[in-house]
């Protein structure tokens, strides 16, 4: 007969480790969407943003079947945290840690669905250093696990091999992502202290264009309160550089348009009827 023990105890160790995560994990139910979360602080939850609805009341399901109604905190779409606030009711904080597991390591996802936990094991596919959402979103690792993710359990937290909480279960194109504890105390303390994590501000709406010698940006509008106006930028200029290096598209635009960027001084090359200028832009703070 082969030894089984070693099998045993690891199914053992992982049913614990799930066991002592449940009390944190909550079922979030927004309009018709239904994810996962969990207490990051008392009367605080932290969920996934994409599976927030944009509107109407949203309802926490505890693991002892408590419901209470909660409201948003805060949310930032460039890294899919949100951050949610209830009363009434006592729960066990997630116990987060910052360390990022080695690749090829195992990880266990645990979730609530209508408020049962859930459980699911993964490995690390990868492991990496700091990376950029598509939204301009600092991540402080990339983590990824090779295991698809139900729509319920996006929220939910994801274990490493020691039971630590390593982060936020998240869907990604193929397989899923772990927005790390680091990325979400960072950003889940700002929206707690603000509501809202700052963001760049240009004040101007700008259009794509093809230029001889690649792309540039024409201002199709602009706000006579924004950055834009106040440096001395007009609707019909095409931005075609900052700070010396040539427009890449709207899109690595926005990425650059991060918190850190607010109040930082931006060269800015541009074409007014066919004849360069250049301009000193302060990039300002997006309205809220």
């Amino acid at each position: 007969m082969p030894d089984l023990s070693a099998l045993s105890s690891l199914s053992s160790a992982l049913s614990v480790t799930v066991a002592a995560a449940a009390p944190s994990l909550v079922s979030v139910h927004s309009h018709r969407s239904r994810a996962s979360g969990f207490v990051w602080k008392p009367g605080l939850v932290v969920t996934a943003d994409e599976t927030l609805a944009d509107e109407g009341e949203i309802t926490l399901v505890f693991a002892d079947g408590t419901t209470r109604p909660a409201v948003i905190a805060g949310r930032d779409h460039t890294t899919d945290v949100a951050l949610l606030r209830y009363d009434g009711k006592e729960a066990a904080p997630a116990p987060l840690t910052s360390d990022v597991p080695p690749l090829g390591s195992l990880a266990v996802i645990t979730a609530a669905d209508q408020g049962t936990p859930v459980a699911s094991l993964a490995m690390v596919s990868k492991a990496a250093g700091p990376w950029r959402s598509l939204r301009g979103g600092d991540i402080t690792a990339r983590i990824e696990l090779d295991t698809r993710l139900r729509h319920s359990s996006e929220g939910g937290l994801a274990l490493d091999a020691q039971g630590r909480a390593i982060g936020m279960a998240v869907r990604g194109p193929r397989r899923t992502l772990v927005i790390p504890a680091a990325t979400i105390a960072r950003v889940a303390g700002k929206l707690e202290q603000h509501g809202r994590i700052a963001r760049g501000y240009l004040g101007a709406g700008l259009q794509p264009v093809k230029l001889d010698n690649g792309i540039g940006a024409m201002v199709m509008s602009i706000d006579k309160n924004g950055p834009a106006a106040t440096a001395g930028l007009r609707q019909g200029d095409i931005i075609t550089a900052l700070n010396s290096q040539p427009f890449r598209g709207m899109r690595a635009l926005m990425r650059e348009l991060g918190p850190d960027s607010v109040g930082a001084v931006v060269e800015v090359a541009a074409l007014r009827s066919g004849e360069p200028v250049q301009m000193a832009l302060t990039i300002g703070e997006r309205p809220a």
